[in-house]
């Protein structure tokens, strides 16, 4: 198709969060690595792109979370027939490549791809893989604060106690998380030609730099209220490149005055080798709020 995306891209995703809890553990606390770095996993920044997607663009979203009549979540299977209608087929082989071809009609499976383990068993490998986010702010400060509920705890032994539930909220007081993360058309090159579909296309990667760039400050509930999009880098390689880029992970520093300092990456793309497979290289931040120094060379500017 003359409209296919071909090429490979490396970049990250930038989330800032001051006062907020972008991405908390069982115990509703940030998460940590043993050293006491702030992260996030992948799958916050997926859920708010896929949330985003859903609610602003109107796409079909696969591995969303969605209720029965019952108010109960819906299996796999539950799903699939929810947005596909029943799929009714003896042969297990028939119906392998017919759920195949259901679910990669969907935005989120053809990118971020997914496991299927229901009526049949299908792995997709996406076409973008995106890393934990890493918190590269030079602090890590991590505080707790009571809040009290308007109800009695009904555990309560005695019955005539007036006392109402107190529980405990925590927040990071200031972190920018860098997600890595990479796109390659050509993880779902196989599966797209056994179903006789058509693989990753140039309005499938506008929509996904569309939610790397909005999703997070669109969802903003209260925990996640202060966790908004800071920065997008997009590297786009030339289609038939083969080099890989390391993660920029490490290679993105945040300064203390909150200002992006790019410098690693840029001396990365300066290298002659590199250099020369670079398609284009794209910034998305807001102007008036965010700062960055030592932006990559050729790079273009956009409002986040």
């Amino acid at each position: 198709m003359s409209n296919s995306f071909n090429n490979r891209v490396f970049g990250c995703a930038i989330i800032k969060s001051i006062n907020s809890n972008y991405n908390a553990d069982f115990s509703h606390q940030p998460r940590t690595l043993p050293d006491g770095t702030v992260y996030a996993t992948d799958k916050v920044l997926k859920y708010s792109v896929r949330n985003y997607w859903k609610n602003v663009l109107s796409e079909k979203v696969f591995y969303s979370k969605s209720l029965t009549d019952e108010m109960s979540p819906r299996t796999l299977d539950e799903t699939l027939e929810f947005h596909f209608g029943k799929i009714e087929n003896s042969d297990k082989n028939k119906l392998r490549f017919e759920v195949l071809k259901k679910i990669l009609s969907c935005l989120d499976v053809r990118l971020f791809g997914g496991t299927y383990a229901g009526k049949t068993n299908i792995s997709i490998h996406g076409t973008c893989q995106i890393t934990h986010g890493v918190n590269r702010y030079g602090e890590n400060v991590i505080y707790s604060e009571q809040i009290m509920s308007p109800f009695r705890n009904p555990s309560e032994k005695n019955a005539d106690s007036t006392m109402t539930t107190l529980g405990t909220q925590s927040k990071l007081q200031e972190g920018h998380y860098v997600h890595h993360f990479s796109v390659n058309p050509r993880n779902i090159e196989d599966d797209v030609k056994r179903v006789g579909i058509d693989g990753l296309i140039s309005s499938d990667i506008e929509k996904l730099k569309e939610g790397l760039r909005k999703g997070v400050s669109y969802y903003d509930s209260a925990a996640k209220s202060g966790t908004e999009n800071e920065l997008l880098l997009w590297v786009q390689l030339k289609e038939n490149s083969k080099i890989v880029l390391p993660s920029f992970v490490e290679l993105v520093t945040i300064k203390d005055d909150r200002t992006v300092d790019l410098s690693a990456i840029k001396t990365l793309l300066e290298k002659d080798h590199i250099k020369s497979e670079l398609e284009k290289i794209e910034i998305y931040y807001n102007k008036g709020i965010t700062k960055i120094a030592n932006a990559p060379i050729g790079a273009t500017e956009y409002e986040l």
